[in-house]
């Protein structure tokens, strides 16, 4: 069966961009793994890997989470190469940990190109923008990828680099296997600092669940294939999680993303700056797929119209 167009739209945009920075053969860099349970971005991380081993015909040299890079290790396994920081939603104040090792990279890592792959950006205090446009200004050749055009705008206004708009890399997975639905309404709601707070209504045939949990079985160590090893983990409980519902309800990015490529009519409300909403602008998908809606209970009436549908 031929994936739907708009999946291997995005994705070949996405090769396009990683090829402007490796070839066959060439060295590279891997950081920030998403070394924790939110499915999203172990999505992110297998779609980055995907495009990058299938561009270069080989693993990174070196692989890190933000709180175990080391600058000597990581210049012994890759003297040379692109460094690439891991793409998602944490480009801004929100996650500090995540954009305190952007920084620090920014800082210390000044021979090489540093591509930021695609994020979203968002800064809750201003003055926050500052430092960081200094470090990037300062920097002798640093790329940054966008997943909107509000983040895009962003950072042409801010931030002394070639900025690019690109998809989310979770789209270099392709089309996922669905597994049989177990009920009619799955809800992937956020219970992080991103939530908006909306009320979600007792409803029979709904079940309302987050993805931060990890299974007690999750693959241990700290090896660059025990990390991917806990990605793919994460990302197959993500895959069955939505299966479940004949219909998801979501406000999490890669809720919406994870359900498109599994094929799964969803709704999509907003977090809590509307990353959504920005990134649904930037790149559509099919209404058959996607609807999006302002409140919980908008969101569960329009859930049973596609329940009727499907």
């Amino acid at each position: 069966m031929t994936a739907p167009k708009h999946l291997g739209e995005q994705r070949a945009i996405l090769a396009a961009f990683y090829r402007t920075h490796v070839a066959i053969g060439s060295r590279y860099a891997l950081l920030d793994f998403p070394d924790h349970a939110n499915v999203g971005d172990s999505a992110i991380w297998l779609g980055e890997l995907a495009l990058l081993r299938q561009i270069t015909g080989r693993d990174p040299c070196y692989v890190s989470t933000w709180h175990d890079f080391d600058l000597d290790a990581f210049r012994d396994a890759c003297p040379d190469g692109v460094l690439f920081l891991h793409g998602g939603g944490n480009l801004g104040d929100i996650w500090p940990h995540h954009q305190l090792f952007r920084e620090d990279i920014l800082a210390t890592v000044r021979d090489r190109t540093v591509v930021q792959l695609p994020q979203s950006i968002h800064f809750r205090v201003p003055a926050q923008v500052d430092r960081f446009a200094k470090l990037v200004a300062d920097h002798p050749d640093f790329v940054l990828y966008v997943r909107d055009a509000r983040s895009l705008d962003f950072a042409r206004r801010h931030l002394a680099c070639p900025s690019h708009l690109a998809p989310d890399s979770a789209y270099a997975l392709g089309e996922q296997l669905r597994g049989a639905p177990q009920g009619d309404v799955l809800m992937l709601m956020r219970t992080d600092d991103e939530r908006q707070g909306y009320a979600v209504p007792s409803e029979d045939g709904a079940t309302v669940v987050d993805w931060l949990e990890d299974d007690a079985d999750l693959p241990l160590g700290s090896s660059a294939t025990a990390r991917e090893a806990q990605a793919v983990a994460r990302v197959d409980r993500g895959l069955r999680l939505l299966s479940q519902g004949r219909v998801v309800v979501t406000d999490r990015l890669h809720g919406h993303i994870i359900a498109d490529l599994l094929g799964i009519p969803h709704v999509v409300l907003d977090n809590e700056y509307g990353k959504i909403a920005a990134y649904l602008d930037a790149w559509a998908g099919p209404d058959a797929i996607v609807t999006r809606a302002a409140t919980s209970e908008q969101a569960l009436a329009l859930a049973k119209q596609l329940i009727g549908a499907t």
